[in-house]
């Protein structure tokens, strides 16, 4: 790996994706990183022998800009960035809800800008990241995004058009699942296990559940089926959850979070 790339903003995601790119084999030398707090950025050069710089010269230095700051301070650091970087540097932006055009605007004419909207799961290598080109990116610029992207999990390229249903599928999707293991622990108390006795049942269920959907090639309503005997347990259980209208509730859960995401595009703050 030849090319300098620098992470903005480097919080746990943008750490997690700094850790995952040297696994895959960039030099530690050719990765820069930058920090509001000082004492941030010397524990990343400690502990991964990255170089810590300023924004504005990460933005003078780097060919490739990743910038993983939150999206309410996403304007403010463009305000920074903007008047040292060079129309030829790569931006990718991980800020949820913010479209490319937002960076064009702010940036030299031409400036290549690829959209990526990850998740939580890069923590443990298994990010779900979705990648969108800007005006100015061209296939190889989606690659290089893919190349990082692909050293914390998988990657999907989506028309930018469709992102916002991607945040709201994906990017906050993991932490449905964490709400829904919350509430079956609270549900297994209740029948009578102890905490971790009932943790440990879900977490297993679950991983066991999500390899089945990844490896199978089934139908979800299939393996569902094959679960649920007539006139048995899991019958009963799906009959309550119809009746309580989760189906409905999670559908209506996603369009808030899609909405959400669309207001932080138009400049929502609140």
């Amino acid at each position: 790996m030849t090319q300098k790339v620098a992470v903005l903003g480097t919080g746990k995601i943008g750490e997690a994706l700094l850790s995952g790119m040297i696994r895959a084999g960039w030099a530690p030398a050719d990765l820069l990183v930058t920090a509001r707090r000082p004492e941030r950025a010397e524990e990343l050069r400690t502990r991964y022998g990255v170089t810590p710089v300023s924004n504005q010269e990460a933005a003078k230095t780097a060919d490739t800009l990743i910038l993983t700051v939150k999206p309410q301070d996403m304007g403010t650091l463009l305000d920074e960035l903007a008047p040292h970087v060079p129309a030829d540097r790569l931006v990718v932006s991980g800020a949820a809800g913010i479209p490319t055009s937002y960076f064009e605007d702010r940036l030299a004419d031409g400036t290549p800008v690829v959209r990526v909207m990850t998740n939580t799961p890069a923590l443990v290598d298994e990010a779900m990241s979705v990648i969108s080109a800007g005006s100015h990116a061209t296939a190889d610029h989606l690659a290089h995004a893919e190349e990082i992207f692909g050293a914390v999990g998988k990657t999907l390229r989506v028309p930018e058009s469709q992102q916002d249903a991607c945040t709201a599928l994906s990017g906050s999707g993991p932490a449905y699942f964490f709400y829904l293991v919350e509430a079956m622990t609270d549900a297994g108390i209740l029948l009578g296990l102890p905490r971790d006795k009932a943790h440990d049942l879900i977490v297993q269920s679950a991983i066991g559940a999500a390899t089945m959907l990844r490896d199978s090639g089934e139908h979800p309503v299939k393996l569902r089926e094959n679960v649920t005997s007539p006139a048995g347990t899991t019958i009963s259980a799906i009959r309550e959850l119809e009746n309580h209208g989760v189906r409905a509730a999670l559908i209506a859960a996603l369009e808030a979070a899609r909405d959400r995401s669309r207001e932080l595009a138009s400049g929502t703050k609140d």
